[in-house]
């Protein structure tokens, strides 16, 4: 098994490692899987050199951000595959569902007074980078956090780019020395570990195990959260064994007409965004797949580095298509979240269209829909209620349609800024893939981030990129979508 690459680790604090403790501890926070992780390989490596038996804690809390069935269902989806496949390993997987506020408080700085060294993810959005900041400052041993996001490295560019364009060249210089240093698809399969068999009664009682619970009755455990029960679970199933299943019918079925996405009627976009998301699978892994299914080595890399969005891997039209939104597009929204302290806020927005954006504030809105209006799809436009029917139904949006869904909220919004802080709350309440780098990255696009300045000059938009539902009716084939989500 490979080392874990340096560039991915970061020390979180000045704890020590300490030789004379009980067992080396994973707490699995934003990579919320078993393999194709660099996190838990890294704990795997602390395991062997110390000696010690590894545990592993999934903990889910109950009182973040929009909280709810359906991103609690998800979540604890994936506790549960991850529990079931830990079973066959030589691994202590300890699972904890919050029940209420604060409940769950004290647990990792109790785990952590026995483990010689702790490890957790390295993920740069939500309420987790100050999570980890947290405990940092509280646990006395070493803890480091790892970053299994994307192919490259989050933190090795050094600096935040502003155009896809810039960022796709820079990987494009880069990548090839990524393609060598993967994560291991099973690290708990190829490790010899010693496995602890239990953990100390006084934290068990404390804060129960959920294991039992989420393999029996998860319908009873989430009725029993404090969370917001309102927002139903989607239609999409969570965990590890759902994203393998819709992977494969990605690459089976879809994957070969992938350029065709843009049409709502016709089912070919990936699907995997939540699961994403969630860790639940990892873009590494699809990457592999993809290549071995184009029989790719590294040899077929064009040697120009020019930013173009095809040619450069050497693939198919439709799989460099879908590359450039997994490897381009989604790994440009995590250098935004690491390098701009303020990417979920309007300030973050390039100087031009916050100017452009400004000047036409006053401009008369000729449609302003209050917040329940909207989240009730209750608007005169039938395409983009259809699209926010979508996302309240089932938590997703089309991704032709995701951008024009952002470009009529800012159109019908009272300010700019209002606009961006309805886009927020709207796709974070109810998509499974919001509140991650892909999702404000896509709502600061509509308001002219990693965009250029687009003539003529329109009222409310100013030089922002224009869209309309009219010409989205004209481009796209919508019959069945409208249908379905009338």
């Amino acid at each position: 098994m490979l080392s874990v690459p340096a560039d991915r680790i970061t020390v979180c604090n000045d704890g020590s490692v300490r030789r004379d403790r009980s067992y080396v501890l994973y707490w699995m926070t934003a990579s919320r899987r078993l393999g194709w992780n660099f996190s838990l390989q890294r704990a795997v490596e602390w395991a062997a050199e110390l000696n010690q038996p590894l545990v592993i804690l999934e903990a889910l809390r109950c009182d973040y951000p929009w909280a709810s069935d359906r991103l609690h269902r998800f979540a604890l989806e994936g506790m549960a595959d991850n529990a079931k496949r830990a079973s066959a390993a030589s691994v202590l997987y300890f699972s904890y569902v919050e029940a209420a506020p604060g409940e769950g408080r004290g647990l990792l700085a109790a785990l952590g007074n026995s483990a010689g060294v702790v490890v957790t993810d390295d993920y740069p959005t939500f309420f987790i980078p100050r999570m980890v900041e947290t405990a940092a400052a509280r646990l006395s041993v070493r803890l480091e956090k790892v970053d299994s996001n994307g192919l490259m490295p989050m933190r090795r560019p050094g600096q935040a780019f502003k155009t896809a364009h810039a960022f796709r060249r820079f990987l494009q210089k880069t990548l090839p020395d990524q393609f060598d240093a993967l994560p291991e698809p099973d690290p708990l399969g190829v490790a010899e570990l010693v496995k602890l068999e239990a953990l100390p009664k006084p934290i068990t009682d404390r804060w129960p195990d959920a294991t039992a619970t989420l393999k029996s009755d998860l319908g009873k455990l989430l009725s029993s959260l404090s969370i917001d029960h309102t927002v139903s679970p989607g239609a999409a199933p969570g965990g590890g064994a759902a994203a393998e299943s819709v992977l494969r019918r990605f690459l089976d079925t879809r994957l070969g007409d992938y350029s065709d996405r843009n049409h709502p009627d016709r089912p070919v976009s990936s699907d995997l965004s939540a699961y994403l998301h969630f860790g639940h699978v990892s873009s590494q892994r699809i990457f592999a797949e993809i290549a071995s299914r184009e029989s790719w080595d590294i040899d077929a890399l064009s040697p120009t580095a020019n930013g173009a969005r095809s040619g450069w891997w050497g693939m198919s039209s439709s799989a460099e298509s879908f590359l450039d939104q997994l490897v381009t597009w989604r790994e440009l929204s995590f250098n935004a979240c690491v390098y701009l302290e303020d990417y979920d806020r309007y300030a973050s927005l390039p100087e031009w269209a916050r100017a452009t954006l400004d000047a036409h504030a006053s401009d008369p809105r000729p449609y302003l829909y209050t917040p329940g209006e909207l989240e009730e799809a209750s608007t005169h436009d039938h395409i983009w209620n259809a699209a926010q029917t979508q996302l309240v139904r089932e938590g997703r949006l089309h991704n032709y349609l995701r951008m024009l869904w952002g470009k009529k909220i800012l159109e019908w919004s009272a300010t700019p800024e209002y606009a961006a802080e309805t886009m927020i709350e709207l796709n974070n309440k109810y998509a499974l893939d919001g509140r991650d780098p892909n999702s404000y990255s896509g709502i600061f696009w509509c308001l002219g981030r990693y965009d250029r300045a687009w003539g003529p000059e329109r009222p409310i938009f100013g030089k922002i990129r224009y869209m309309s539902s009219e010409n989205t009716a004209r481009k796209l084939r919508l019959s069945e979508y409208l249908k379905r989500y009338s």
